[in-house]
């Protein structure tokens, strides 16, 4: 594997391929692992996690690379193969997740505004990581629509930390996710599709002119953002051409056409939906005379593991159960990052 930040970023966004966020926090992870009545210890984290890697059919076809945890990076499987090892094997690209979490933003709007810590101490954080062998990195900010939220003091806070995380990163020979996510749940998840389009527009903006300022090399990161989609809890939800057409309107405006992938979280979308959503925007790329400048993909964490999750059940004989669940959703969604999925395909499933 070439070592240039370019190159790495070009292999993230292959045709087809997409990413696998498998970075939950040890609290998230355990409270999936509740949902299927297991205990979440280290082993049985690490058997969840071996599981998806040595899924070598949804690995090798689909997966371009894997955001990690601090602690999944260091593991080992249950044969002593380091578990960057088997992704290596597999053709998948080892990350990271580097930021230490969102916490609440000080001032009046403390109780709903986050700013994501995790910048001290960075620099020799992702020297380590480099050499346990990730080669790209992750760092999520939040922002939250509600009455009269986002504050400029959010989004202009979240978005000046994001440039200096992917400043840090290429230092590092590390290529930086930059994910700017604009939720579409929680409590004030309300809003409607043309005021996720404004925030997300205005957060998108910010952030492109903070990663200038920081000269971060566009050619070497991926994009990772919210699809343009109304709040969870309002009243009128768009059509899924809809989302699709207002979300790359959207990054047609804002997204220097020297980035070379973009590759969507799903937020609180169904698996199905995040799918259907990516394959649309594809197609509509695919159909249009005017070339686009970047790959749209997937980075989804959720939307691939959930199906796994429940057929595996923390159950060793349900291995094999839980890769084929795994493998189908891959496959789902390598297929929308061409823009050739079809409904009828989850059927046949």
């Amino acid at each position: 594997m070439t070592e240039k930040l370019e190159d790495i970023a070009l292999a993230l966004v292959a045709p087809g391929k997409g990413i696998l966020a498998a970075d939950e926090s040890s609290g998230t992870i355990k409270k999936r692992f509740d949902k299927i009545n297991t205990v979440s210890t280290e082993d049985s984290r690490r058997d969840y996690r071996e599981m998806l890697f040595r899924s070598t059919d949804a690995m090798k076809n689909y997966v371009s690379g894997v955001i990690l945890y601090d602690e999944t990076i260091r593991q080992k499987a249950k044969d002593g193969t380091t578990l960057v090892d088997i992704m290596k094997a597999a053709g998948s690209i080892p990350g990271i997740k580097v930021d230490t979490g969102a916490k609440p933003l000080a001032g009046p709007t403390s109780k709903i505004e986050t700013i994501t810590e995790g910048l001290d101490g960075l620099r020799e954080r992702l020297a380590e990581y480099h050499k346990l062998g990730a080669r790209f990195a992750k760092w999520r900010a939040v922002i939250t629509i509600a009455d009269g939220l986002p504050t400029w003091n959010c989004v202009k806070a979240n978005s000046h930390a994001l440039a200096r995380y992917a400043a840090l990163c290429q230092e590092a020979g590390i290529v930086p996710i930059v994910e700017p996510e604009i939720l579409m749940d929680g409590e004030h998840a309300s809003h409607d599709i043309d005021e996720c389009y404004r925030v997300t527009e205005w957060t998108l903006r910010s952030v492109f002119r903070e990663l200038y300022d920081a000269r971060v090399n566009l050619e070497g990161m991926i994009l990772k953002p919210n699809m343009v989609i109304a709040g969870q809890k309002a009243a009128k939800q768009a059509s899924a051409e809809e989302v699709a057409e207002k979300t790359l309107k959207c990054l047609r405006a804002t997204v220097p056409a020297a980035v070379p992938g973009i590759a969507f979280l799903s937020g609180g979308q169904s698996d199905e939906t995040a799918t259907k959503h990516l394959s649309i925007m594809n197609a509509i790329m695919g159909g249009d005379s005017v070339p686009w400048p970047w790959k749209l993909t997937f980075s989804y964490g959720r939307a691939l593991q959930a199906a796994a999750l429940s057929a595996w059940g923390g159950k060793p004989e349900n291995v094999a159960a839980g890769q084929r669940a795994f493998a189908h959703r891959a496959k789902m969604n390598s297929l929308a990052a061409l823009g050739t999925w079809d409904a009828k395909l989850e059927k046949a499933a």
